[in-house]
């Protein structure tokens, strides 16, 4: 099966910088993944993803999205991919199905032109899908001015799958979004994926997003420091615990110490231990102390994206 977006040895440099701001990177995305690219600021996202979209040229490497070679075919590529950018790039004075058909007629979609009376029946079909998907068919025909910026994410969801492309690249789509709009973003994008099999390349600073994402690759530094899945990141860098406190909680350390165990304090003032499937229950079975506090903790993402990026020559071996 060929990758949806294959990235062999990229490389970017600019001519006022001596140190490459993406630096001989490879990997390949499957068709309909999920795939988180990470990385803290300066790393080289916006970089690389500027590159696959086809708004930034690359100094050296090959990219291939969809079958098709990105120096050869950029046009393909582009009818290939949709986009949703960090700040919403909408016209404020259209309607928001006036946005969607400036799109399609830009991009001569569905045979369409821009000074059509008519709006095709397929795509007035497939603008009835997306917004029944996100929620917006009440709300389709109202001018953007009245649309909050939850909404107006959503029209963005519309607009970028108008095409069915093969790829979804979402750069920062939850910036400036309240919790409440983030969740139900999150809901819709994962329901049109599902309609079209849809492979989505995302980068977010809320590590949350990736969580389910089938495989996470971290950028530092203009290189991969890691690429796996989100469980191989958190194995590989931090260790599930059990939280443990008891009324005699200085009995419970020096129990603890008798096991061979040394427990750290948690920012929360309970007794952190380290284990493994294989030794939790033998442990917990083994304290004679009456605990009052008993709770195993799993590692989340975030946590073991932190500890990577507090040990780059690790990482990177």
């Amino acid at each position: 099966m060929e990758p949806m977006i294959s990235v062999r040895n990229l490389t970017k440099r600019y001519k006022k910088s001596t140190v490459p701001a993406v630096d001989d990177v490879s990997f390949d995305v499957d068709p309909g993944e999920l795939f988180a690219f990470l990385g803290p600021n300066g790393a080289g996202k916006t970089t690389t993803i500027s590159i696959l979209t086809t708004t930034l040229a690359k100094t050296s490497g090959t990219v291939r999205i969809a079958g098709y070679d990105l120096d050869a075919d950029p046009k393909s590529v582009r009818r290939n991919i949709g986009i949703i950018f960090q700040n919403p790039s909408i016209d404020q004075h259209l309607s928001g199905e006036e946005n969607i058909r400036l799109h399609v007629a830009i991009y001569g979609l569905y045979g369409y032109r821009p000074f059509y009376r008519a709006m095709p029946a397929e795509y007035r079909q497939r603008v009835e899908e997306l917004a029944g998907i996100v929620g917006l068919a009440d709300d389709i025909g109202k001018p953007l001015r009245t649309f909050s910026g939850g909404m107006k994410r959503k029209l963005e969801i519309i607009r970028s799958l108008m095409h069915r492309p093969g790829v979804l690249f979402l750069d920062e789509p939850t910036s400036g979004l309240d919790p409440v709009s983030r969740r139900g973003l999150w809901d819709y994008l994962r329901a049109a994926r599902n309609a079209d099999g849809t492979t989505i390349f995302l980068t977010t600073h809320y590590l949350d997003e990736a969580e389910d994402a089938e495989r996470v690759c971290v950028i530092d530094h203009g290189k991969i420091a890691v690429l796996g899945t989100p469980d191989d990141l958190k194995r590989r860098w931090l260790a599930r615990s059990v939280l443990l406190d008891a009324a005699d909680r200085d009995g419970l350390r020096r129990e603890l110490g008798g096991l061979g165990l040394v427990p750290v304090e948690d920012d929360g003032g309970l007794l952190r231990v380290p284990y493994d499937d294989a030794t939790a229950q033998s442990l917990i079975a083994r304290i004679a102390t009456p605990l009052s506090v008993l709770r195993i903790h799993e590692p989340s993402l975030e946590e073991a994206y932190v500890a990577l990026l507090r040990e780059p020559e690790e990482a990177v071996a």
